[in-house]
């Protein structure tokens, strides 16, 4: 299977990513928990081109050693997470408290 119809897997384990993801109220939560469900069903191609999660490249935040490039994307309707793809995974970083946050910005 090439790389890009391969299924999107989660790694959720990031600690500040769980701590942003618990501490969301509940029907935010609810949204990225139906979000996460989204993107386990997608291949990476689609999740590339969907217009809804509106996966982009930070260029203003300099990955840390090892990582290519950092991404964000919408995991609700108010907020986008962090995160970067490490083979067949999408490894989430954080989860922003507002838009502008994810991109480094105040």
């Amino acid at each position: 299977m090439a790389s890009g119809e391969a299924k999107v897997r989660l790694d959720l384990n990031n600690p500040v990513f769980q701590d942003n993801l618990l501490a969301l109220q509940k029907p935010e939560r609810h949204a990225a928990l139906d979000t996460l469900r989204k993107i386990r069903q997608l291949s990476w191609n689609q999740l590339y081109r969907d217009p809804g999660l509106k996966w982009e490249k930070i260029t203003s935040v300099k990955p840390p050693p090892g990582i290519e490039a950092i991404y964000s994307l919408r995991i609700t309707r108010s907020r986008r997470a962090t995160a970067y793809r490490d083979g067949d995974f999408i490894r989430f970083l954080t989860i922003a408290t507002d838009h502008d946050a994810t991109y480094g910005k105040k």
